[in-house]
């Protein structure tokens, strides 16, 4: 079965370019453009991972995540943010608020692919 990663950023060339990546490396995408898209797109979907940007509008990253933990069917979900944001103390907030990763934009492709092989249990 193919494992779907969510990726959720409100920048249309980040989503395509994080699309791309995963996509060639043999994961479904399913693309949201804020938290509020996502948190719409996630009903029914079985998503195995979520790529998170931590600034965006409507609903931020952070809430996102929250909202995300809060659903048992996504308790244990790996969560990664990728963000520009690369303070310590955004670290630990996405941490707080249930993060189980961090890649700092821009992203290196083997990179991305290396986290999401690390976090995400196998098929």
């Amino acid at each position: 079965m193919e494992q779907t990663i969510m990726i959720v950023d409100d920048s249309t060339s980040v989503r395509k370019m994080v699309a791309f990546t995963l996509e060639n490396a043999g994961y479904a995408v399913v693309e949201a453009e804020n938290g509020r898209d996502a948190l719409e797109k996630i009903n029914g979907t079985p998503i195995h991972m979520f790529i998170v940007d931590l600034n965006m509008p409507h609903v931020d990253g952070l809430e996102l995540t929250r909202s995300v933990r809060a659903m048992d069917r996504f308790r244990f979900t790996p969560i990664v943010m990728l963000t520009t944001e690369s303070m310590e103390a955004k670290k630990q907030e996405g941490r707080a608020a249930g993060a189980t990763g961090w890649i700092t934009k821009p992203f290196k492709p083997d990179q991305l692919i290396g986290v999401v092989k690390k976090v995400m249990p196998a098929n």
